[in-house]
């Protein structure tokens, strides 16, 4: 059984280099923003007066939204499962893009499970740390949430702009009829 096919986007060094730089990059953007909120000042809310986009420091033991708070350890063996599948896509996938999208899922979903790793409670069972919060939503979320989601998008988006057995992008007719 081959791990990475012959045809994989990653075999190519500079997809390679890429993706790596991808997910370090958001992996320590992540934990990096997450550390700075806890240490200045976790219990107030900062933001523009009035607008949209405010700091606001949530511990969510749940997914997205605080979807399953009740059960972290469920929501961590899920995050695991999510980060092994997008890994495992990512060193499959044919397509460029779909190969760098697929590394910021990966490393938006290890952000949030070394959150629920290394934060109190403890193993399994840590606080994600939320922090950037939308004005009229009840929802806060961090970079690596943004990264899990966008990431998704562009995935789907990558793999729909793709014909089947072919690595290059549908390209349009230069004049519409």
């Amino acid at each position: 059984m081959v791990i990475i096919p012959a045809d994989a986007a990653v075999r190519r060094p500079s997809v390679r280099w890429a993706t790596w730089a991808i997910g370090t990059g958001i992996l320590a953007a992540d934990q990096v923003s997450k550390n700075l909120v806890l240490t200045l000042d976790p219990a107030s809310g900062r933001g523009p007066a009035g607008g949209w986009l405010t700091v606001h420091l949530i511990r969510n033991t749940g997914a997205s939204g605080g979807i399953g708070a009740a059960y972290p350890t469920v929501i961590t063996f899920a995050g695991v499962v999510i980060a092994a599948i997008a890994g495992a896509l990512a060193l499959r996938a044919q397509s460029r893009a779909v190969a760098l999208c697929l590394a910021a899922v990966l490393a938006g979903a290890t952000g949030n499970l070394a959150d629920r790793v290394f934060r109190s409670p403890g193993l399994g069972r840590g606080a994600v740390v939320d922090w950037i919060h939308v004005a009229g939503s009840r929802a806060s979320f961090n970079v690596a949430d943004l990264a899990i989601q966008l990431g998704a998008l562009g995935t789907v988006i990558a793999m729909l702009a793709i014909r089947p057995g072919a690595r290059q992008p549908v390209q349009l007719p230069a004049e519409l009829p």
